[in-house]
């Protein structure tokens, strides 16, 4: 192969989609290419003109049109482009220009074709358009959803203790005692190999020691292979959580050895099964209602955590797992402001407690603050009144500090007085800050209007969002001003599509997957919500009413969901591979350590969040109709 042929290979073998091909097919790949210099402005590819090559850019820039004229996309080296025209008639569908002075590899229209038909990875990551290949990437995880299981595996928390077979049933209890379990595995054993290589023979529980030796009187120096069960019941480490119960039931066994390559490795006990059903999101839930202190409800901090890993773990969608974290907090609340009464004692005018934000949208993760407020009764007195209700809010917030949910850095929480008011004070807020948006309103905007009644009165943040839907529908002022709002995050997207990462800090190179992420997308989503009255909460719920209402670009309302469900489970996934790791979880990820297919996934998510933003700014404006 010639040197040049060599240095094209090279190249391909760094970039999307060729990174699957072997190197023997980068090779005729390489001798079959063709390459073409473009100036800056020329154009390369003209609409409806006959086109016989697929394009890779070895240097320099284009820009993709569509075909009115509007920019639908920046590539830079790396990048490709004319897949659509080829794999539709041959004809150009997307107008190309040369942005800098480009150099492009040309693969002809043969070759490309039998790259696609034959390797699906290939074709995958090329993929016709870049909302096809979210589409999928989203659908492979809703397919994963109907899994909903584990491994067993996961259930095997430390190396099984092993016996050799020669071993009398005194020293299999001395070894129970000393290792702390209640069965060991019985071996064969050699002199020229390990132990933990020799062949399984049986297992020997506290049970069989009891019930085969004890009970019956036999003397302690029995040979252990006597007392143990020859006919042994094990499971192999890739099997699901459900086989190893269905096991256990049928078989009435509640030791059960776990194989991995014909060696044994673990074991795991009913008590095992019981442990990973308690991090049930329902399991935890009761256990919450349950609690008689605070102290008690701390100390399930560390279930919470390990629910939110299992819902992971069992490959839930991000809806899932917000609802269920959601659901989780709003009981804390619940339990909370029941032991707050038995303390304080019943309230003295009626009340609602207000959950606020991601746990009113049920899109809470396990990193997140409290939000929180008070509708109070309308005869609600200071003077008389107010000491409960601020030793109740106090109670309640310094608890759940305790929990895991932080306080509120921007102070919204019952705790504050402004936050604690009358009915009749919060419709006046809602009133003014809908009739008169100020730039203290635009900074709280993303709280105060996903909000959720937990306790008490909760008729009455009904009665809040009624007034909220009524007013802010007509109002084009407010919700230019809350589209303005929501236009202050932006996706970290730099002028090539490239990621935009955080420069200071000590999450430097990094991106913060809330703030440049779920975030901007349910605030602009909020505003389309607001406009059409949708009575809905969660982002997803909204998006669907504002699809059902038509105001969005063809095909935007499901481009918007997939982004919204990739880049929140970027997010999950990130927390929950912190908790794995033991180090504190967060929002920030690094995207170095993505795979490509990740990466590219992911500018696709964000390019869709900022197409949404223009659209958004476009539509609401001061005086225009919605």
């Amino acid at each position: 192969m010639q040197a040049e042929h060599i240095e094209i290979v090279d190249f391909l073998r760094q970039h999307q989609p060729f990174t699957s091909l072997s190197d023997e097919v980068l090779q005729q790949v390489a001798v079959q290419i063709s390459i073409a210099y473009f100036k800056a402005g020329q154009q390369i590819l003209e609409f409806g003109a006959e086109i016989n090559d697929w394009y890779v850019i070895r240097s320099g820039a284009v820009e993709v049109f569509r075909r009115n004229g509007e920019l639908y996309n920046r590539l830079s080296e790396g990048g490709f482009f004319a897949e659509f025209g080829l794999l539709r008639n041959k004809r150009v569908r997307f107008p190309v220009y040369a942005l800098e002075d480009t150099l492009v590899y040309m693969i002809p229209e043969p070759l490309f074709t039998e790259l696609f038909d034959n390797n699906e990875e290939f074709a995958d990551q090329v993929e016709v358009e870049d909302r096809t290949r979210l589409r999928q990437a989203v659908a492979r995880r809703e397919d994963a959803n109907e899994l909903m299981t584990a491994r067993i595996e996961t259930l095997v928390s430390r190396e099984p203790v092993l016996l050799p077979a020669s071993a009398t049933a005194r020293e299999a209890a001395i070894r129970m005692t000393e290792e702390g379990v209640s069965s060991l595995l019985v071996v064969t054993t050699s002199d020229d190999q390990p132990m933990a290589a020799s062949r399984l023979v049986g297992i020997v529980t506290d049970r069989d020691i009891r019930d085969r030796l004890v009970t019956p009187g036999l003397p302690f120096d029995t040979p252990v292979t006597d007392i143990m069960t020859a006919e042994l019941t094990k499971v192999e480490h890739n099997q699901f959580v459900f086989e190893a119960i269905l096991l256990m039931l049928r078989y009435n066994v509640h030791h059960l050895p776990v194989i991995k390559q014909g060696l044994p490795l673990g074991v795991i006990a009913l008590a095992d099964v019981i442990r990973y059903e308690s991090q049930n999101s329902l399991f935890v839930v009761r256990s919450i209602f349950n609690a008689q202190t605070v102290e008690e409800l701390t100390a399930l901090a560390s279930d919470v955590r390990a629910c939110f890993s299992r819902l992971v773990a069992e490959d839930a969608n991000s809806r899932m797992i917000g609802g269920s974290m959601a659901v989780i907090g709003r009981s804390f609340k619940q339990r909370l402001l029941e032991m707050a009464e038995e303390k304080f004692g019943p309230p003295p005018v009626p009340y609602c407690f207000l959950a606020l934000g991601s746990m009113a949208r049920e899109e809470q993760l396990i990193v997140t603050d409290q939000d929180n407020a008070l509708i109070l009764d309308n005869r609600f007195d200071p003077q008389l009144h107010d000491e409960y209700f601020s030793n109740l809010a106090t109670f309640v917030c310094d608890a759940l500090d305790a929990c895991g949910y932080t306080y509120c850095k921007g102070k919204v929480m019952a705790t504050n007085r402004q936050w604690r008011q009358p009915l009749k004070v919060w419709e006046q807020y809602f009133s003014e800050w809908i009739e008169r948006p100020s730039p203290e309103f635009l900074l709280n905007s993303a709280i105060f209007f996903d909000l959720e009644g937990v306790w008490g009165e909760t008729h009455w943040s009904e009665m809040l969002n009624d007034l909220i839907r009524r007013k802010a529908r007509s109002n084009s002022r407010f919700l230019a001003c809350m589209a303005r709002a929501a236009l202050m995050r932006t996706p970290p997207l730099g002028f090539f599509k490239g990621f935009v990462m955080e420069t200071d800090g000590k999450h430097t190179n990094s991106i913060n997957m809330k703030r440049r992420g779920t975030a901007p997308l349910a605030d602009l989503i909020r505003v389309h919500a607001l406009a059409v009255g949708s009575a809905a909460h969660n982002s997803f719920e909204r998006l669907q009413d504002i699809i059902e209402a038509g105001i969005l670009p063809p095909g935007n309302g499901p481009d918007l969901r997939d982004a919204l469900e990739l880049i929140a489970m970027v997010r999950i996934r990130h927390q929950a591979l912190d908790l794995q790791s033991g180090i504190e979880p967060d929002n920030n990820i690094e995207p170095e350590n993505l795979s490509d297919f990740e990466r590219k996934n992911l500018k696709d998510a964000f390019q869709i969040l900022s197409n949404a933003q223009k659209f958004l700014k476009f539509r609401y404006q001061p005086g225009r109709a919605v």
